[in-house]
């Protein structure tokens, strides 16, 4: 891992993929922003204001109330795409395409109350994932009430049109029993033109005594399927993995493409920075893209697990698959003063089928 700890803003990417770390502090930025496209030269002037780029389509960025109450952000672009964002958890909970057709899988019996995480969306686990430590499964930053972040650092934008929301999570009194350790954790969800949605997090290590900490990472992103048993994961054919239902027990990937028809639960290491999820059923592949996160986790309960779960449907594990950008296998540490940077963009694509194998001049050729 090459670090560079100066006044500079350069990163660098390790070798296996596990993150970006940098101790540069970072300029400000503003915390919400949305862009418009205009031929007038005083809507452009006033864009350029507020987004230090061209602004060529009206997006918005809308700011209410969701179920119970709760604190939510709605990202819209002008095609028609959104996506929702509850400050509980700091959670994807919705998006759709063009036409209204919802993305993610979100649970019927999803709880959005404290102290239950929300089933369904995009959860973030952090500092831990699942009980790969002494922490409560997958940590508590989706079970936290994050809030808008007042300072943003500048991220790089790949498109001059964009509508994103940046929030912010910090240590508490509270969670330093059990995690004692001082961290901001930033995080900006982005909508791009095309409907493609993107989260960036960046995590410091604040620690006023000079003590690293360490931790693992996913996003455990629902993804909303037409029929299980008609899904296949392209990418990690002839990977390893460890098996979460054998004890963790380490074996290597058979097959041209994972199918499902029982309970899944999987960590595959060393994975490809491309994933596609084909839904033969829909005529639509997911294309999940990442940095900074070697492993990819992928998950359905079955139907005796999904009985036993209060916020889960008994029939709903037919409908949702679980492919996680991660970094499991390997924790990052940070020293004081260091960041890391972990980046998933998801988008939506028509399948095409060729002998039962994705185009890959769609997918895994594209960029």
């Amino acid at each position: 891992m090459k670090k560079i700890i100066n006044k500079g803003f350069s990163l660098s990417l390790s070798p296996s993929g596990s993150g970006i770390k940098t101790g540069a502090r970072f300029d400000s930025s503003i915390s919400v922003r949305s862009s418009t496209t205009s031929t007038a030269t005083s809507t452009a002037s006033a864009a350029e204001t507020n987004m230090n780029s061209p602004c060529r389509e009206k997006l918005f960025v809308e700011h209410c109330k969701g179920v119970n109450g709760l604190e939510k952000v709605v990202l819209r672009e002008v095609r028609g795409c959104s996506a929702e964002i509850y400050l509980y958890g700091g959670q994807v909970t919705s998006w759709k395409n063009e036409y209204g057709e919802e993305l993610l899988f979100l649970s019927s019996k999803a709880t959005f109350k404290h102290p239950k995480p929300i089933r369904g969306g995009i959860p973030i686990c952090f500092p831990q994932f699942a009980n790969h430590g002494s922490l409560e499964k997958h940590g508590f930053a989706r079970s936290r009430v994050w809030s808008i972040d007042p300072d943003p650092p500048p991220f790089s934008a790949n498109s001059s049109s964009q509508a994103c929301v940046d929030l912010i999570l910090k240590h508490s009194e509270e969670e330093a029993k059990i995690w004692p350790h001082r961290y901001e954790f930033r995080l900006r969800i982005t909508l791009g033109p095309g409907g493609d949605l993107m989260l960036t997090s960046r995590i410091r290590n604040t620690n006023a005594d000079g003590k690293s900490f360490a931790f693992t990472f996913a996003y455990h992103t629902y993804f909303a399927v037409s029929d299980i048993s008609e899904v296949r994961v392209e990418g990690l054919e002839t990977l390893d993995y460890l098996d979460n239902l054998k004890d963790k027990e380490r074996f290597t990937e058979q097959g041209d493409a994972i199918t499902f028809e029982s309970e899944v639960d999987k960590v595959y290491l060393s994975t490809p920075t491309k994933i596609a999820i084909l839904d033969h059923e829909r005529k639509r592949t997911f294309v999940l893209r990442k940095d900074g996160l070697p492993d990819a986790v992928v998950w359905n309960p079955w139907d005796k697990k999904a009985k036993a779960m209060a916020d889960f449907g008994d029939d709903e594990y037919k409908h949702m698959l679980c492919v996680e950008a991660a970094c499991v296998e390997k924790p990052i540490i940070l020293k004081p003063g260091e960041e890391w940077r972990g980046r998933q963009e998801i988008s939506a694509v028509p399948s095409s089928y060729c002998s039962g194998q994705l185009d890959p001049k769609k997918v895994f050729q594209s960029d």
